[in-house]
């Protein structure tokens, strides 16, 4: 028990005073001889015990009536730390991500939670507040009411980790004050419980859904494509308890071309596949009803008309296997000797093989540079009877390092860089008991450029220092086995695809994407990506024939969009959300030590209310004053 006047506890040394009299009265009792002396001293024993009884009564009684009224003047309460502690601070955390679609027992969770947010009563003048894409900080509470309402849902969705270091930040840096975290989320995490700051008391909400129900538009890819006919495939999912189909819808723009049914009655995972003209552009959605999670009820995705990859072979060894590989609809393949080479033709290229030159004359090592600094891709397969000076120049001149000498030995290709941008979506799995090639001579390398094949000894066989590659082997059937070897479609196909990176078929909102437009752009022009509602500049790098973009945090709605040139439609490209979230499982937000935990804002509401009570005592010891002083009244009265 605390008091809020402990000064005035002093009074009750004044209690002494009646004691002290009742003890030594200064009252002298007056002898009186009456007859009858046997009768009369019993009378006398008899009133003197009974006076005595009532005097030590009323003395306590009288003591206690006036300690109750010092202690109520004190004013006696019992309070928590937190309830004591006058400077408190309040972050709030709302998750707005999709998976607050889902249906709780009064709506759709998120909306409810702003609801009750809304009318939630907080002891602040101010606070601070953030959810996935917003944050507000020391607002009052007025306008965290005038702005709570108009949260809206977001793709992005913050680890616990992110959240508590994202509250710190908002939380003064004053150890005095109380510091109170709120967490209203549904918890769907999988990571492990972040440490609890010092000095920071976390409540969380657990918005629970009736259901996890879900079904779920995942991906779509081209199966396959022919001359006339694109097969598109659509992998969608189910969670929870599913019918057994689900009708799915393909348009066109905004013209339903084709419909199916989904089958879920023996597996939780189905596809379906729709054949379309390939004659031109596609721009099309996929579409599912379902009343669980909205977000992932559509796919956009984008089928721009075909652009060839230019790719030019420089030769002076057989290209037999160039012709072979690059004779695809994806490729415009051509080839020409170092004699008939037309040297304006390679700033329009895309992909360049100078495919075993015995000589790299100056002017060719010139244009070559020219077109890497522009953005085009090269690669370099050395002759037998390279000319080092030339090869050296050439490689020094793109920072790729160079070649020592020539060794007649024969060496095996054994070590695939699986996770480099050439292998990553070749291989399930990484091979140990790969067929190897071999070579029967090489040149030793000096290089920091980063390998992609290596030989046994971990030499370089392949490597690669940004748009540059170059073999420190020659390739022809004569030296190696590598033409006949699987690794060498992947290997010169990526290198070309990569070389004119076009937009995929649509691409994930909130991470990272990178892509070329094939247009050549005038000085300070500058591509724009739009759609009938919004507008933005995304960042880009103008090179001799194309535009990379790179887009991260724009858009932020799933679409279709537009890439203009001063306002003339380039081509198009889509944006959807990440399905991560529709999958419905959440923690145990219980396990996590040091948090209060509710179910509902008005759950913790109270929890809060109960932690800032002050129990305030003094009109119990008034009461109890009142009593004592009503007791004495009537033993003076009734106790003879």
């Amino acid at each position: 028990m605390q008091f809020k006047h402990p000064e005035l506890l002093y009074a009750l040394f004044l209690l002494l005073i009646p004691i002290l009299i009742h003890l030594f009265q200064l009252r002298r009792f007056k002898k009186v001889d009456f007859t009858n002396v046997a009768f009369l001293k019993k009378v006398t024993i008899q009133t003197r015990k009974s006076s005595q009884l009532k005097k030590w009564i009323t003395l306590l009684l009288r003591l206690l009536a006036l300690a109750c009224i010092i202690i109520a003047f004190a004013q006696p309460f019992t309070a928590t730390k937190t309830a004591l502690n006058t400077e408190k601070e309040t972050v709030i955390y709302i998750d707005n991500s999709f998976s607050l679609q889902a249906k709780g027992a009064n709506g759709p969770l998120l909306t409810r939670a702003l609801q009750d947010l809304y009318e939630l009563k907080i002891d602040a003048e101010t606070l601070s507040w953030f959810t996935n894409t917003e944050t507000r900080k020391n607002v009052s509470v007025q306008d965290f009411k005038s702005e709570i309402l108009s949260v809206d849902y977001s793709s992005n969705q913050l680890a616990l980790s992110e959240v508590v270091l994202k509250a710190n930040q908002l939380f003064s840096p004053s150890n005095a004050s109380e510091k109170r975290l709120i967490l209203v989320s549904d918890f769907q995490q999988q990571e492990r419980f972040p440490e609890i700051p010092e000095n920071v008391t976390i409540n969380t909400v657990a918005l629970q859904p009736v259901n996890t129900n879900n079904i779920s538009i995942d991906s779509v890819f081209i199966a396959s494509k022919t001359g006339k006919n694109i097969q598109l495939k659509a992998l969608v999912s189910a969670t929870g308890n599913t019918p057994e189909g689900v009708a799915l819808s393909l348009y066109k723009n905004s013209d339903l071309v084709a419909k199916t049914a989904i089958d879920f009655s023996n597996s939780n995972e189905n596809s379906a596949t729709f054949d379309i003209e390939n004659t031109s552009e596609f721009n099309g959605t996929l579409e599912l009803m379902d009343a669980n999670l909205i977000y992932d009820n559509k796919l956009y995705f984008s089928i721009n008309s075909p652009k060839k990859i230019k790719v030019l072979a420089i030769n002076e060894a057989e290209s037999g296997y160039l012709e072979r590989l690059f004779n695809q609809d994806e490729f415009e393949f051509t080839q020409q000797t170092q004699n008939t080479l037309s040297y304006n033709e390679i700033p329009n290229q895309d992909f360049i093989i100078l495919n075993e030159l015995t000589a790299i004359p100056a002017s060719l090592t010139s244009a070559i540079q020219s077109f890497t600094n522009a953005g085009g891709t090269m690669v370099l397969i050395p002759s037998p009877n390279a000319k080092l000076d030339d090869y050296n120049n050439l490689l020094t001149n793109l920072g790729m390092g160079r070649f020592t000498n020539k060794i007649s030995t024969e060496k095996q290709i054994t070590q695939i860089v699986f996770d480099h941008p050439l292998y990553q979506d070749v291989f399930e799995k990484q091979v140990v008991n790969f067929q190897y090639p071999t070579v029967q001579s090489y040149y030793q390398t000096a290089t920091n450029a980063r390998a992609v094949l290596k030989f046994e000894d971990g030499n370089p066989f392949i490597f690669q220092k940004n748009n540059t590659y170059a073999f420190s082997a020659p390739i022809n059937t004569e030296n190696a086995n590598f033409q006949s070897s699987p690794l060498i479609v992947p290997t010169l196909y990526n290198m070309a695809l990569q070389s004119l990176a076009l937009p995929k078929l649509y691409y994930t909102i909130d991470v990272q994407n990178s892509f070329d437009v094939p247009v050549q752009l005038m000085e300070d022009q500058i591509l724009e990506i739009k759609d009938s509602a919004t507008a933005f500049i995304p960042l880009q790098q103008t090179k001799a024939n194309k535009v990379t973009i790179t887009t991260t945090e724009e858009p932020s709605n799933a679409g279709i969009y537009t890439i203009t040139n001063k306002n003339e439609a380039v081509s198009k490209i889509s944006y959807n959300y990440n399905r991560a979230e529709s999958n419905l499982q959440y923690i145990t937000i219980d396990n996590w030590e040091g948090v209060t935990t509710t179910t509902s804002i008005a759950s913790l509401l109270d929890d809060i209310q109960e932690q800032n009570n002050i129990n305030s005592f003094w009109k119990w010891f008034l009461i109890f004053a009142i009593l004592f002083l009503i007791l004495e009244m009537l033993v003076l009265k009734f106790i003879k």
